[in-house]
């Protein structure tokens, strides 16, 4: 019997560790979300799993992930082996460069500091609050999720611009799982930062047909770094392959505090 925390799991790549994990009744899965209530429905009518709690926590706020590392431990003893850091921040911004941000220095400001919040900080308070358990745990495994855009090769290959405040901020998050790993590795856990490709997450909301073209100029930096890219994957094929990742790391193989594809290979896409 396993035990796994993953923040962000109301929809996407979230939801889909969730559902994956959940497959095997063995495994305690424990979800967290800013809106519980709706995630309980989700769960319950498409799953419809007991292994799985929905916790209520905004990562950005630590006293509420403490809170929810108390409810885990209640229910697990004390421990955790897997903790997944998913919940992120990519606003429509992420579809222009400094260029047009630029024109609105306070927005651009606030948008920044709004990703530092989501991707960076609230890494940080969730890695914190859970760490006692995950010391206690058998698996011993934090994981990130990160980007490849936040390798200053996918941004200086193909020039792409795009993605700014999301590429800066997952940057930091990277350097942040390495300044982990230096204080716990010597304890046993794993942490590290996984890039889970290009996934079909709805996640850039093109809401209109401006929207559309500056997503597709986006996909096409993405095709001249990897002549290869056919577009997003689905979602269930990344989770599996940053599942597989995930077990298939330890401390002693190059993966602490590591930043790596869900191929392990480069490029990310």
């Amino acid at each position: 019997m396993s035990s796994y925390v993953i923040s962000g799991v109301s929809r996407g790549l979230g939801f889909e560790f969730v559902r994956q994990l959940s497959a095997s009744p063995a495994n305690s899965v424990f979800g967290l979300v800013r809106d519980k209530t709706a995630v309980e429905a989700k769960v319950a009518a498409e799953l419809g799993r007991t292994n799985i709690t929905i916790i209520q926590a905004d990562t950005t706020n630590a006293a509420e992930l403490e809170k929810a590392a108390q409810i885990v431990s209640e229910k697990t003893n004390g421990t955790l082996d897997y903790l997944i850091a998913n919940a992120a921040l990519q606003a429509k911004t992420a579809l222009v460069g400094f260029d047009v941000l630029a024109q609105d220095p306070t927005a651009l400001e606030e948008d920044l500091i709004e990703h530092f919040r989501v991707n960076t900080v609230g890494p940080i308070h969730l890695f914190n609050a859970f760490m006692p358990l995950i010391l206690n745990g058998h698996a011993k495994k934090v994981i990130a999720i990160s980007t490849g855009a936040a390798d200053t090769e996918m941004t200086l290959k193909p020039e792409m611009y795009q993605a700014t405040a999301y590429s800066i901020t997952k940057a930091a998050l990277n350097m942040a799982v390495a300044k982990f790993s230096a204080v716990y590795r010597r304890e046993g856990v794993l942490v590290m930062a996984i890039c889970p490709g290009a996934v079909a997450t709805g996640g850039l909301q093109i809401e209109t047909e401006e929207d559309g073209k500056l997503a597709m100029e986006m996909f096409a930096r993405f095709k001249e770094y990897s002549p290869t890219f056919q577009g997003p994957e689905p979602v269930e094929d990344s989770a599996r392959s940053v599942l597989a990742l995930m077990n298939k790391a330890t401390v002693d193989d190059g993966y602490a505090g590591a930043f790596l594809s869900h191929t392990e290979k480069k490029p990310y896409l």
